[in-house]
């Protein structure tokens, strides 16, 4: 069962805000669970704590898809693990976002969107440096989040990001938990939104992407294929041990 606030009836029309919230092990966050709390108290949210709602992995695409449909902003919350999103916040990607829906021919539900990340780092700010041990700047993890929202015809915002979630003080966390709370509250009353260039246009030709149902073709076929040779090559090999037999007895 789906984990959101009790403001579902708010989003009945689109313009609303959704809120996927990630996290493996809510009870060591310092940080998310914060702001996961602050989402939940925005009047017009409606939030999805992933981890609660799908602990089997088996995620309701077509409940997701529809969530989606009926928001503006669609906000990704988690902390950065291995510079990228905790698995089940990739394995929602990779079943919602689909083919013909999300992006590519027919796949037009989420343009004109918003996306916007709102992420944590265990380690401080002066650690993604070409000279520290992340050895690149965090921007340069960024660009697989950004064409995610390209390739479905969003608009990518500037992110929101909290470094150095496991030793901040405990003044930095509530500010920063205040400011998404704000955030959120004032969308889309953004000043920075008027400077932000239209979402980027990138059509995937139907002859990049083959049809389903001849890729399951092509596969099918290729196992019968195989499986025949493999049926003939054994019994070749039984005639063959059969006749060595009769020879040996002869």
């Amino acid at each position: 069962m789906t984990t959101t606030t009790s403001t579902d009836s708010a989003n009945a029309d689109s313009g609303g805000i959704y809120v996927l919230a990630a996290h493996p092990h809510w009870r060591d966050s310092r940080v998310n669970r914060r702001l996961l709390a602050a989402a939940r108290s925005v009047p017009g949210v409606e939030v999805n704590d992933l981890y609660g709602s799908y602990p089997d992995f088996s995620i309701d695409i077509e409940a997701e898809q529809a969530r989606l449909a009926k928001a503006s902003l669609v906000v990704l919350l988690h902390p950065i693990q291995w510079y990228s999103m905790p698995a089940l916040q990739k394995l929602w990607v990779d079943d919602v976002l689909g083919y013909g829906w999300a992006y590519g021919p027919g796949g037009t539900a989420l343009q004109g969107k918003d996306l916007w990340l709102a992420v944590t780092t265990g380690s401080p700010e002066q650690s993604y440096h070409p000279q520290s041990y992340h050895r690149y700047f965090f921007d340069a993890f960024l660009p697989p989040y950004e064409q995610t929202a390209a390739l479905c015809g969003m608009r990518f915002l500037p992110p929101l990001v909290f470094h150095g979630a496991r030793s901040a003080s405990e003044a930095d966390v509530a500010a920063h938990v205040d400011v998404f709370a704000q955030r959120l509250g004032s969308y889309p009353e953004w000043p920075e939104l008027e400077e932000l260039d239209a979402c980027i246009a990138c059509p995937v030709p139907e002859a990049d992407r083959p049809a389903e149902h001849d890729e399951a073709a092509s596969a099918s076929g290729a196992f019968q294929s195989a499986m025949a040779h493999g049926l003939r090559s054994i019994s070749a090999a039984n005639e063959e041990a059969e006749n060595d037999g009769k020879k040996g007895t002869a």
